[in-house]
């Protein structure tokens, strides 16, 4: 039985993730801005939930963790769960702002103090979810994509320093998904878009594995590679990257299509 915390478990996939650790013994500390959906969540598994309303741009992050933990009587695993994306033909210093407060400052205060938690207990798990817009720049949402490419570069640095600090029981995970059937995915243009229940069982797999990075779906992988091959100068072949489950890719960047992911939306913070 694991004490896990999930942050932003409102709405989506920490929702959905919340749902798969109670339902699967563990005690889940839930955290959002919105009590009544807190609330409406804790009644589904009254025994093992617990909560706390905060929102991450605020003050009191590390005070509503450590009530958290002590209400869950420890901490094994922390999910950074809350985001903020916002799609502007204008670059807006208010978007930008709040982007980078919750996407960046809260996000690195709370993975820091769950990190030096784990240092100090000699074992936890640290997971985050980045996105796949962490490989490209966008110009709809160029806050959003720095945003989350500071998440996934800081827990590949964690994820050196637990090997540098002969920490083997501290495990670090960079969730990437692409394009789930949330509020935060709007747009004509979407495609490869998962459930937010398949997207957070995928999720739950990995984390159970200790994967240190995983795409969400897995074939977000292939988005990876290509960018990796167009900054080479080159196209992977669409006929090389086809297979029974999945279809060829165009040769046209990803993140040409990428716009409509972004949508002026918070997601569960």
């Amino acid at each position: 039985m694991q004490k896990v915390i999930i942050v932003g478990a409102s709405s989506g996939i920490g929702k959905e993730l919340a749902r798969l650790y109670a339902g699967a013994g563990h005690f889940v500390g839930i955290t959002g801005r919105r009590q009544d959906l807190l609330y409406l969540l804790q009644l589904e598994y009254p025994n093992r939930f617990v909560t706390e309303c905060f929102d991450v741009t605020g003050t009191g992050n590390i005070v509503h963790l450590e009530s958290l933990i002590r209400k869950l009587g420890g901490l094994d695993l922390l999910i950074y769960n809350s985001g903020f994306g916002e799609a502007k033909k204008d670059l807006d210093w208010a978007t930008d702002k709040i982007t980078v407060d919750t996407n960046v400052n809260g996000f690195i205060e709370i993975s820091n103090y769950a990190f030096n938690y784990f240092v100090r207990q000699g074992h936890g798990h640290l997971a985050t979810t980045s996105s796949i817009a962490s490989i490209r720049g966008n110009g709809m949402a160029p806050a959003y994509s720095a945003s989350k490419a500071f998440q996934s570069a800081y827990f590949e640095g964690l994820h050196i320093k637990t090997r540098m600090m002969k920490l083997p029981e501290i495990h670090i995970t960079d969730i990437q998904p692409g394009f789930v059937d949330t509020q935060m995915a709007k747009g004509d243009k979407k495609f490869w878009v998962a459930p937010p229940a398949k997207a957070a069982r995928q999720i739950y797999q990995a984390l159970e594995k200790k994967k240190w990075r995983v795409y969400i779906t897995r074939r977000w992988w292939l988005a990876d590679r290509q960018t990796v091959q167009m900054d080479a100068g080159f196209h992977i072949p669409p006929d090389r990257l086809a297979s029974p489950d999945q279809p060829a890719l165009s040769t046209q960047p990803f993140f040409w299509h990428f716009p409509c992911l972004f949508k002026r939306q918070r997601m569960a913070s």
